[in-house]
């Protein structure tokens, strides 16, 4: 949003009286944070395009590899007698595995479909404004002091919508809050902090834990030790679902006890134009109903195919866990996310045939081109990883030197944490990253007897907190743009000055609330513990 970037209209106006830290001397000179953020801003801006810092990753993993095999360099996997010689790319055989395999790597990479059949179905149901309606039916009926609290808890759901939640429920926020009597920019800027900092939580299911999954399960199959791993789309889901109430519990607080109190007393310009009514049309709670009767029924309908003894989705032997359910459970989805969006859209005569379904399950695809192409290069990094044996050498020489230091159990994982949270303020793409650190990480978590639903988890935790206050994160800007329809001087530094505030209670709490997980051994997601079996 090259507009809404624009170097003249962020520095535009004077400093806010309630943001000293731009120029706290009145000298004229930047503030301690405008400085930080500039040397944030200029080290994301020397960096590539995701796509094409995969593509150099790429050049180096396939010269790295191929200089390891020409010294004879080996591997053995502690615990096994196996031992692994690294296969260089760049030699007769690395070249024909490249060739065989370049379209294999891609077509076969788990993130890839299951990503691409849940947009279709979560962009029906945005399309036809089911979701919209429900955060705004649900913030309508908020009374005035719980209201922070019922933002930041549907705000904590919210990745379900994807990067649309960035978009509509900021707005959506102030205009309860303003209705309410309450500070408008408190609804703003709290909502889009709880929807980044708590953006891998949540008890609903999206597109993104089906790109956390998919990438999880390449990076653990290096190892032997991965084939008796039921990695699913629902590992963390115990884990998110807990969190994401605690942490907007928590959102809710800083947004009433901390943020609201620093704006002082909302006085409304003259020339501010007035909010849209929060209120819903009889035809949307119509389609509410409806959808509601027929998620229902959906429910059931699932539920009876798979508790009751001998039902045809339990898995081998008559178990829950693993059972097709859990191994399905991106069709499942996508099949209550369609009959919602269906049954919402036809109410509310948001779709009136067959093409306007498809159109709009066209359009939400189309939007993913950026990814599907960010795919297809990070598909071949981590296959060569794979195939290379790089990975693994990379993950049996990271956990050794963890365990050389001392760093084991949940202080490594408390150390990732922070590792993926510095990194996510100059890459933001999520899938980037943990395409990244990933091949590394899981694998060599997994040589410390640790789960990769565990090395998953955490790195949720990294990839949310730190994404608001960066300035590589193009929808901050789009946050400015709409601060200033309140706060018309307002400037980048006061802004994220103001979403700091949660930056380090959401990493703190949610480190703890995964300590607790650790601590008592208890699952993160159905089947998924935190030791690695046999430990």
């Amino acid at each position: 949003m090259p507009s809404l970037a624009d170097p003249a209209t962020q520095g535009g106006g004077p400093p806010d009286r309630g943001a000293p830290d731009h120029d706290p001397s009145g000298t004229g000179r930047p503030g301690r944070l405008d400085r930080v953020l500039s040397v944030i801003e200029r080290a994301g801006n020397a960096l590539p395009n995701p796509i094409a810092l995969f593509a150099s990753l790429f050049a180096v993993l396939a010269a790295v590899s191929t200089a390891l095999a020409l010294a004879g360099v080996s591997v053995t996997v502690p615990g096994t007698d196996e031992t692994k010689d690294i296969n260089g790319l760049f030699s007769g055989a690395g070249l024909r595995w490249l060739l065989e395999n370049l379209i294999p790597n891609f077509a076969t990479f788990p993130p890839i479909a299951a990503v691409l059949v849940m947009i279709m179905a979560v962009g029906l149901a945005e399309k036809a404004g089911l979701l919209e309606t429900v955060m705004r039916a649900t913030l309508a009926r908020a009374p005035r002091s719980v209201l922070p609290y019922a933002v930041a808890l549907i705000a904590c759901q919210a990745h379900m919508m994807s990067d649309v939640a960035s978009i509509v429920l900021p707005p959506l926020a102030a205009m309860v809050f303003k209705s309410a009597g309450r500070h408008p920019v408190a609804g703003l800027i709290g909502g889009f902090a709880c929807v980044g900092a708590g953006y891998a939580a949540g008890f609903t299911i999206g597109s993104l834990d089906a790109l956390y999954v998919g990438i999880t399960q390449q990076a653990a199959s290096v190892l032997p030790a991965a084939d008796g791993l039921d990695i699913h789309l629902l590992i963390n889901y115990f884990f998110t679902a807990s969190s994401s109430i605690v942490l907007g519990m928590l959102g809710g607080f800083l947004i009433s006890r901390v943020l609201e109190p620093r704006l002082g007393t909302y006085r409304p310009a003259d020339d501010e134009p007035e909010h849209e009514s929060l209120t819903l049309t009889p035809a949307q709670r119509r389609g509410l109903l409806r959808t509601g009767l027929v998620l229902a029924v959906y429910a059931a309908a699932v539920l009876v195919l798979w508790l009751p003894s001998g039902a045809p989705l339990r898995g081998e032997g008559g178990a829950f866990v693993p059972s097709p359910v859990l191994s399905g459970i991106v069709p499942v989805l996508f099949g209550a996310f369609l009959l919602a969006g269906l049954t919402y859209g036809y109410t509310v005569k948001a779709l009136s045939g067959t093409e306007d379904v498809v159109t709009a399950m066209a359009d939400s695809v189309r939007n993913m081109a950026g990814y599907v192409v960010l795919m297809f290069v990070a598909a071949q990094v981590i296959a060569v990883f794979n195939w290379s044996n790089v990975g693994v050498l990379l993950a049996v020489k990271a956990a050794a030197l963890l365990n050389s230091i001392g760093l084991t159990g949940f202080w490594a994982i408390v150390a990732f944490v922070l590792l993926v949270a510095c990194l996510n303020l100059f890459i933001v793409s999520g899938s980037a990253l943990w395409s990244l650190v990933g091949p590394v990480f899981v694998p060599a978590f997994m040589l410390l007897g640790m789960t990769p639903a565990l090395s998953q988890a955490a790195f949720r935790i990294g990839d949310s907190a730190t994404g608001i206050i960066t300035p590589m994160n193009p929808y901050v800007f789009l946050l400015l743009a709409m601060l200033r329809r309140y706060e018309p001087d307002a400037r980048l530094g006061t802004l994220i000055s103001r979403l700091a505030v949660f930056v380090v209670p959401f990493l703190v709490v949610w480190l703890a609330i995964l300590g607790i997980f650790y601590g008592f051994g208890l699952p993160l997601g159905p089947g998924a513990g935190i030791e690695m079996p046999g430990r």
